[in-house]
């Protein structure tokens, strides 16, 4: 990749951009992409294990059985999926199919077409890691932990993420059915669920009722969110509310520079995170002035579904000792991607840096622990500013959002 290539610094889950690829066809057909990959490239240190690749490849192509599933590039891309996981940086570091590419880019703008749901693979799983407020995923009850066993009847366990991807993919209005298996209780369920278009709303909040408090959701972290997050806070003062419970709860993540922007809001100085290249050198990322939220009592959510960018902002106000977290231990997402454009429209998302706490303390692979571990029971929803418009006092208090309920008791037991 020549220096002069931008850097498209991000912190999307792989998972979260073929989440966002839910419900739409995938196309493989890039004629010639494939000649460049079996062919091997211009001299390098990989050169023989491309020589060896091209072999399997005129192998394949000579005498495997199945004719019809012999397409070059739908083999070139699962090579190069191949490289790319064997890398080990499993749910983050990706290879992108053009199509992946252009559901990536509507994501950061607000928009995707899809069930709706984060998914990663893991054990040889399919794993819900979050459903997206408002989508049909979430309307179902999905829940992060969730396993998807199988497809339309069609058993998925042991198949690569993308394949999975394809058979959940369709246009918008039709539907598809996922044999889902709750691994807590081990009971599977059919879930029907109908693709659609859904526009993304990543920044809510609601007044909770009968009391002087906010719930504030940031369910991602696409283009704009700061200034979004920042026309709530400004409503927020405008009413006098007394405190905030950020709801970091299933946000799968998004942009590096609208994490350190939202973050910004509720820190009056000092790091919002620290990046460690592949040097070990260390820079530190500095909290933006002017931020409107920098003293209002603050409690943040957060949930196995809490990651990447979502981890970085909950770090950030841990460590500073802005907020207690609530809830439970996040994701486990460390490292930040940059985009390599290829010449097909495809793309890799690598792995280029990993973030730290502002203390210095490792997230990737093992998450951020809250200060409060508070579980939801047992099938119960969390509550979203979405579903609290007409909520009554009584209501709320009634709630089996635990969580929630721990967050507003902390806030209103704090000295005003």
């Amino acid at each position: 990749m020549p220096p002069s290539t931008p850097r498209d610094r991000r912190t999307f889950l792989y998972g979260l951009i073929l989440g966002a690829l839910l419900m739409l066809a995938l196309n493989w057909s890039q004629p010639g992409f494939s000649a460049f990959l079996f062919t091997g490239g211009p001299s390098s240190r990989f050169a023989p294990d491309l020589a060896l690749l091209g072999q399997v490849g005129r192998i394949i192509e000579d005498v495997y059985v199945d004719r019809a599933a012999v397409q070059p590039e739908k083999l070139t891309y699962g090579a190069i999926g191949g490289m790319v996981e064997a890398l080990g940086d499993t749910g983050h570091s990706a290879f992108l199919s053009p199509e992946m590419v252009k559901q990536e880019e509507e994501f950061t703008k607000g928009s995707y077409k899809g069930i709706g749901a984060e998914v990663k693979v893991k054990d040889g799983h399919v794993v819900i890691v979050a459903p997206f407020d408002g989508s049909p995923a979430q309307k179902a009850g999905l829940r992060p932990g969730e396993i998807i066993l199988r497809v339309d009847g069609q058993d998925v366990a042991g198949l690569p993420l993308i394949q999975v991807v394809r058979r959940i993919a369709g246009e918008a209005g039709t539907r598809v059915t996922l044999t889902i298996l709750n691994p807590a209780s081990e009971a599977t369920r059919d879930v029907l669920l109908t693709r659609t278009t859904i526009a993304i709303h990543h920044v809510t909040w609601q007044q909770l009722p009968g009391t002087k408090l906010a719930h504030l959701r940031l369910a991602g972290f696409s283009e704009g969110v700061t200034d979004d997050l920042d026309r709530a806070l400004r409503a927020i003062r405008g009413k006098g509310l007394a405190g905030i419970i950020l709801d970091l709860r299933d946000n799968p993540g998004g942009l590096l520079n609208e994490a350190v922007g939202a973050a910004s809001q509720f820190l009056a100085g000092g790091t919002v995170l620290q990046e460690k290249d592949a040097k070990g050198e260390i820079t530190s990322v500095p909290v933006r002035s002017g931020g409107l939220a920098t003293e209002i009592p603050l409690v943040v959510l957060v949930n196995g579904g809490t990651a990447s960018a979502a981890e970085i902002l909950s770090g950030a106000l841990q460590d500073a000792g802005r907020a207690e977290l609530v809830g439970e231990k996040t994701f486990g997402t460390g490292t930040v991607l940059q985009r390599f454009p290829l010449p097909d429209g495809s793309a890799l998302l690598l792995a280029v840096e990993e973030w730290l706490t502002p203390k210095g303390r490792v997230i990737w692979h093992q998450g951020i622990a809250p200060d409060r571990v508070v579980a939801l029971p047992e099938g119960v929803q969390p509550l979203i500013p979405l579903l609290e418009d007409g909520l009554t006092a009584e209501g709320l208090s009634g709630s089996w959002d635990r969580q929630l309920l721990t967050a507003l008791k902390m806030l209103e037991e704090k000295p005003r």
